[in-house]
């Protein structure tokens, strides 16, 4: 009998699971400091908030040069003048949550192509309310049943390649994940109880032997949806893998789009979409916790409505003539100087943006 304490197995020929060691260098959960900074034992008592241009440094936090890119430990992108400016709108009356997502959805298929598409509280909340819709549909009384997944599909697929840290959403709802190195591998561990295929946009990318054009048609087989965490990917218009088959695409709203941090978008097939949304806040299901605000979903909306109309080719011109200035920033802080401030690492992003 099977282990039930195991969530994850793993289909072999010759390939191995990812070990814990693994999943860690490869997140870099480690190297992200999950231990408590040095800088905070010698934090400043905070002082009286003040709204305005030092409202940070008025509560004794230093703003800093991000580096590195719009990861969330760095608090992601700074977000569009337009993104505040609809959160800052939408904030001033209310709205029924479920007639506003509607409208959303519908206008984020317009611009994505996509079937329809709704916002969540960032990408891991997309992939937990996708996960969701995988397992339970709409069905109310499947919806009020998770996490428990008693007769339930209660599997996903994963290539080995595709498995990180992140995909801790995805196995959040007690499912086993099947970790698969090739097609015939695949075939394998596809079945009845497979929920999902979950697929990394970037390893899918660079991959020989198991790309989304692989792995779509297999699932598909057996009318099993294919799920892209694209967190990190910038939205391709046509959607690149909306074109190769997959079913569901996860993205963050916080990084590219310059929307709030707090966000994600997840698009795709109109019924598995809707019901990510009846899986998730304002409905009484597993996802509640995740809420997302009416202020959080004008924002992002917002956010992908410029994306068609910036200059993304003069944005990276002009990040490319960032590059040198951090890499020296990184090689000065590394160097060990005893003030960072010696060095520029930190300063008002104002100073470093212009």
């Amino acid at each position: 009998m099977a282990d039930k304490t195991n969530t994850t197995r793993s289909v072999s020929s010759g390939g191995s699971a990812l070990s814990r060691r693994a999943l860690f260098r490869n997140g870099g959960l480690l190297a992200a400091g999950m231990a408590v900074p040095a800088a905070s034992s010698g934090a400043k008592a905070a002082g009286k908030l003040k709204i305005g241009a030092e409202l940070y440094e008025s509560i004794g936090v230093r703003p800093i040069i991000n580096a590195n890119g719009p990861i969330t430990l760095f608090s992601g992108s700074v977000i569009l003048p337009e993104v505040r400016d609809a959160m800052a709108e939408a904030s001033r009356r209310y709205v029924h949550l479920d007639e506003l997502m509607e409208a959303v959805g519908s206008r984020l298929a317009e611009i994505t192509g996509a079937e329809f598409g709704i916002v969540t509280s960032g990408c891991s909340a997309a992939l937990v309310h996708a996960t969701s819709a995988c397992i339970a549909g709409g069905a109310p009384e499947r919806i009020q049943r998770l996490p428990d997944l008693s007769g339930l599909k209660d599997e996903v697929v994963a290539p080995v390649d595709s498995r990180n840290v992140y995909d801790h959403a995805v196995r959040m709802l007690g499912v086993k994940i099947i970790n698969i190195s090739n097609e015939r591998e695949l075939r394998a561990a596809v079945g009845p109880r497979t929920a999902l295929v979950m697929v990394l946009a970037k390893t899918a990318d660079r991959s020989e032997t198991l790309r989304l054009e692989h792995i779509v048609p297999i699932a598909h087989e057996q009318n099993i949806p294919v799920l892209v965490d694209a967190a990190a990917e910038d939205l391709s218009i046509p959607n690149v893998h909306l074109e190769r088959g997959a079913d569901l695409i996860a993205y963050s709203g916080g990084k590219a789009f310059r929307g709030p941090q707090s966000t994600g978008l997840l698009i795709g097939r109109n019924d598995l979409v809707q019901a990510a949304w009846l899986n998730s806040v304002p409905h009484h299901a597993f996802g509640r916790p995740m809420k997302v605000a009416k202020e959080d979903i004008m924002g992002l909306l917002a956010a992908v409505e410029m994306w068609v109309e910036r200059d993304h080719e003069a944005e990276r011109r002009t990040w490319a003539g960032r590059e040198n200035p951090c890499r020296a920033l990184r090689r000065n802080y590394a160097a060990g100087a005893a003030d960072r401030h010696q060095v520029g690492f930190e300063a008002t992003l104002g100073d470093f943006l212009g």
